[in-house]
């Protein structure tokens, strides 16, 4: 009974007082969390932009006539003023001013636009700017610690913190098209931080904040930095990013087991052609509406969207075998791609 009633009272028993050393522990730990997060903004804030845009598209305004107006952030990646920010910020704008931490003001031109990625690239007018180090997206993990910048008001940046929540996420940009490799982060995101910067504990910037869900606790989004690597020297270049255009409109489908037994296929699902358009690549190959696309050269498709992953620039006027299947039967075309960006509608 003795032994009994010690427990009862171990357990009762208040817990004991955190040791000065755990406290200092504790201590440690924030002070150390804090130290990342002002060391990433120091590092990467400098470079962050407000941009203010006087848009050329309609939009209902106060004034009838009076211009459309609209602002985001950005962030200066080159000390001769290349910026990076969201196509849906600058797409159509006739005018920009790029406003920097420091209060400095420059005007700023749009060099190439990518409404299929949301990424643009502008350039200021001026040189040994402040800039951004541009990280590896491909080396993230989940958990771990981003900083999301934005500079909605133009002469205070904007800071919140949080963890990669998800990677390989995808997002259809408002052009239909889909977005591969989203980055998924809790880091909330303010009005105006769309263009902004998120980075990594070291400062350096893993993603281009460009999405919030709306009425969602804590899912916001980025496209990641090395879509941006691959998207910028094109907008620099040739103002675009050139992709190929085959003239289908298709949805995705999943065949029977016993037709991919039948056909020896390597995948359940394919694209179900519904239409195309007349004198396309695609109606010179003689592809039909009704038509099962499985596979372009050696690769299967599964649905639309990895028909529009295949349509780089690296097709555009090569011939490239269509393997469909037509009525039961599998046959061969050869369809060479035209440049283009209307998306392969459906899903």
């Amino acid at each position: 009974g003795s032994e009994v009633l010690t427990l009862v009272s171990n357990l009762a028993a208040a817990p004991e007082a955190p040791t000065a050393e755990q406290h200092v522990g504790d201590g440690a730990l924030f002070d150390a969390y804090s130290e990342a997060v002002v060391r990433a903004v120091e590092r990467t804030g400098p470079a962050v932009l407000h941009l203010d845009v006087t848009l050329a598209r309609a939009r209902r305004t106060a004034v009838p006539g009076a211009p459309a107006v609209g602002s985001g952030s950005g962030f200066i990646f080159t000390p001769d003023g290349f910026a990076l920010t969201n196509s849906h910020v600058v797409h159509g704008a006739i005018s920009m001013r790029a406003t920097l931490p420091d209060g400095s003001h420059y005007p700023a031109e749009l060099v190439g636009d990518d409404p299929d990625t949301d990424l643009a690239v502008l350039r200021l007018g001026a040189t040994g700017l402040p800039v951004v180090d541009l990280g590896d997206s491909g080396s993230l993990r989940p958990g771990q610690l981003v900083v999301a910048i934005g500079n909605p008001l133009g002469f205070q940046a904007t800071v919140t913190t949080g963890v990669v929540s998800a990677l390989g996420r995808s997002m259809r940009a408002q052009s239909g098209r889909l977005i591969e490799g989203i980055i998924q982060t809790d880091a909330a995101l303010n009005p105006g931080n769309s263009g902004g910067p998120l980075v990594d504990s070291r400062g350096r910037v893993i993603g281009i904040n460009t999405a919030v869900i709306a009425g969602a606790q804590g899912i916001c989004f980025a496209v990641p930095v090395d879509t941006a690597r691959f998207v910028i020297p094109r907008l620099i270049r040739e103002g675009r990013v050139r992709r190929s255009w085959i003239g289908i409109v298709g949805q995705s489908i999943r065949l029977s087991r016993r037709r991919v037994q039948l056909s020896h296929l390597h995948a359940e699902g394919a694209v179900l052609i519904t239409e195309v358009a007349p004198g396309s690549p695609a109606d010179r190959a003689g592809l039909q509406p009704r038509d099962i696309i499985v596979r372009i050269g050696d690769t299967a498709v599964v649905g639309v969207d990895d028909l529009q992953r295949m349509l780089t620039d690296e097709l555009l006027g090569l011939s490239t075998d269509v393997l469909v299947l037509r009525d039961g039967t599998l046959r061969t075309l050869v369809v060479v791609p035209t440049e283009g960006s209307r998306p392969v509608l459906g899903r």
